[in-house]
């Protein structure tokens, strides 16, 4: 898994703007803060479906590109680009019995597997998608 960082701008009165030096052109916007990754985390997966996906450039390259943002009061946020393989492994976990059967309810309750269950869960977690 990589990241690409990303600039928030938050002036007063506003909602909190992100953009990536890294993708021209890719915008987010988000009321509260703790909308900031899973709607910076969308406009990404969007941008890169019409666009090959470049290299990320490192925190040190990106604050350099974000100088003058920075100093205005922006902040730099690491937004984690998840991409999936299609191939399935299979591995093996120990979980709390207890733990288990919450799983297994949830995923029933959901109409999802348990592997699907905490796959889903996993990226949500990883995305910040609480």
């Amino acid at each position: 898994m990589k990241y690409f960082y990303a600039v928030v701008h938050k002036d007063e009165d506003s909602a909190y703007g992100v953009h990536f030096p890294d993708l021209p052109g890719c915008f987010s916007a988000a009321d509260d803060l703790e909308d900031v990754v899973p709607n910076a985390i969308e406009a990404m997966e969007l941008w890169l479906e019409d666009q090959a996906e470049p290299a990320a450039s490192s925190v040190i390259a990106i604050r350099e590109q974000a100088a003058e943002d920075l100093a205005e009061g922006a902040f730099l946020i690491a937004v984690p680009r998840m991409t999936t393989s299609g191939k399935l492994t299979r591995v093996n976990l120990s979980l709390d019995m207890g733990t288990l059967a919450a799983i297994d309810t949830a995923a029933r309750d959901r109409k999802l597997t348990r592997s699907a269950f905490l796959a889903e869960a996993a990226r949500n977690e990883i995305q910040g998608r609480h």
